[in-house]
C-alpha cells in the first residue's frame, strides 16, 4: 500500500535537512494545475536563504530529481524551486509575511510530518 504524500516525501526531507525554519506543506489538488504541492519555509538572512534553497537542490539533485528552473537564489528574499508537481518557496522570514502564501491558500490541506511517515 502506497501512502498518499509519498511522492512529496523526498522534497520535505530535503528541506528539513537544512536549517529552514517553519516548514509548511500545503496540498494543493484541485485547487490549480500548476503545482500539486508548496513546500515553504524560511531563513533568517538572506545568506541563509540561498543556502537552504542551494542545499535542498543538492539534495534533490542526489536523489536524482532535477529542477525544472530556480529563481531568486542570488538575492537571498523568495527563491522559488520549480519541480514541476512540487513548487518550493524558501523565504527571508519578513518577505514570507508579506506575501503570506499559507493565507492566500488557505482553502489547501495542510499536510502534517506524521501523514509523510
Amino acid at each position: 500500500m502506497t501512502r498518499p504524500y509519498e511522492p512529496v516525501v523526498q522534497y520535505v526531507e530535503a528541506v528539513l535537512d537544512t536549517k529552514a525554519l517553519d516548514v509548511v506543506v500545503l496540498d494543493l489538488h484541485g485547487l490549480t494545475s500548476f503545482a500539486d504541492t508548496f513546500v515553504i519555509c524560511s531563513g533568517r538572512s538572506h545568506r541563509q536563504v540561498s543556502a537552504i534553497a542551494e542545499l535542498v537542490e543538492q539534495n534533490l539533485k542526489a536523489g536524482g530529481i532535477k529542477p525544472l528552473g530556480i529563481e531568486g537564489i542570488r538575492e537571498g528574499h523568495w527563491v522559488l524551486m520549480d519541480y514541476g508537481d512540487v513548487v518550493i518557496h524558501v523565504f527571508l522570514e519578513p518577505i514570507r509575511i508579506f506575501y503570506d502564501l499559507e493565507g492566500l491558500w488557505s482553502d489547501a490541506r495542510r499536510i502534517e510530518q506524521s501523514d509523510l511517515k
